[in-house]
């Protein structure tokens, strides 16, 4: 499996000859060019998961592309004409011997008078994880979790902890865009997860990694 990061929660995986675009959303731009994408998988609705006008770009580049979400965004997208397929907890796909399975119904909470946007976190192929904005447990063995690491609805000490609970083989820093310096906040789950067997790699912007 190789993983290229644009941003924030912005993927690009490349597995068995398809290509999965994740969250296009406000902290990058590189995924309006991308071309040859198969699917584009939506956690949630926030600006910064989901931008219109980026995923606009990306469907008329890619038109042959199948965009995977809940039943929420899903009402954004009919809303501008985006056909999509549906697979919230529970549920999977098939895309050409890839799966994708979907985990988790919430996103985190943000605070107690604020009702939960509905959240699908994704595992793909058997191998990674992609939880969007929460810390769903799928209670399966995990190669790689993609690992939120800052955000208004968490603390970093929570991601360490969710680390340590899932035991991945590896995992990457991703919801970090809001942080001024990266590398600050990068230091401690490196520190105590690599102690514990699970590598944790920081990815570069644009940059292309195998696992």
């Amino acid at each position: 499996m190789k993983i290229t990061k644009f941003g924030h929660c912005c993927l690009l995986i490349e597995e068995n000859g398809v290509k999965i675009l994740t969250d296009p959303g406000t902290y990058s731009t590189q995924q309006n060019e991308v071309k040859n994408i198969d699917v584009i998988l939506i956690t949630h609705e926030h600006s910064d998961h989901l931008h219109i006008d980026s995923l606009k770009a990306v469907v008329k580049n890619n038109p042959q592309a199948k965009t995977i979400t809940n039943k929420s965004v899903g009402k954004l997208l009919e809303k501008e004409g985006i056909t999509y397929s549906m697979v919230e907890d529970g549920q999977s796909s098939n895309e050409k011997e890839v799966l994708i399975e979907g985990f988790g119904a919430d996103h985190a909470l943000m605070y107690t008078s604020i009702p939960p946007t509905p959240n699908t976190g994704y595992f793909i192929a058997n191998r990674l994880f992609y939880p969007g904005d929460a810390f769903t447990n799928p209670r399966r063995q995990i190669d790689v979790l993609a690992l939120p690491v800052a955000g208004p609805w968490m603390k970093l000490p929570e991601a360490v902890d969710y680390a340590l609970k899932l035991k991945p083989k590896a995992c990457f820093p991703v919801h970090d865009g809001i942080l001024k310096n990266i590398s600050s906040s990068n230091r401690i789950p490196k520190q105590i997860l690599e102690p514990k067997g699970i590598k944790f790699t920081i990815l570069e912007t644009d940059k292309k990694y195998e696992f």
